[in-house]
């Protein structure tokens, strides 16, 4: 695995116990980040914009989950975590407790064309930090934290180039 990891950005170990979920806030040399909406007949979130990612799998890394959640869910490969975003620990209403980190990452391959995971999300967007405000739709406020996650992407990016 061939990929870049910023000094300072320190993986969590993910054979605790707890149910890990890798994000991957991929942005590209505009300054914008990546999203996609999930299918309406997800368990969790169903409808909702969303950024590259998904449960760690047994036996898996955190780095490992966000190479594989980056080529099942947009078809490019992930060459650089930059930096850490956010961690947060959550309760959807499956009831599952789930521990999320979610990392400004680079990827490789053409970033018009994303290869969207079938029967999971059905669009996609790219985003700037003046459009975030496109991943609120019409749902619960409490339901938008994805696009905090993307604003402090987008702000550490701006600070990463600066």
């Amino acid at each position: 695995m061939d990929v870049r990891v910023a000094d300072d950005v320190v993986f969590p170990a993910t054979d605790d116990g707890h149910r890990w979920v890798a994000g991957a806030v991929i942005v590209d040399d505009g300054g914008r980040a990546f999203t996609q909406r999930r299918s309406l007949d997800r368990r969790v979130f169903p409808g909702c914009w969303d950024v590259v990612g998904g449960h760690v799998e047994p036996g898996e890394t955190m780095l490992d989950a966000l190479v594989r959640e980056v080529a099942e869910e947009t078809g490019w490969r992930l060459t650089e975590v930059r930096s850490e975003v956010y961690r947060l620990v959550w309760t959807p209403d499956d009831g599952i407790e789930r521990h999320e980190v979610d990392y400004l990452v680079r990827v490789a391959g053409d970033l018009s064309a994303p290869r969207l995971e079938a029967g999971k999300h059905t669009e996609a967007m790219w985003v700037d930090a003046d459009h975030t405000h496109l991943l609120h739709d019409r749902r619960d406020p409490g339901e938008y934290f994805i696009a905090d996650i993307v604003e402090l992407a987008l702000a550490r990016d701006r600070a990463l180039r600066a």
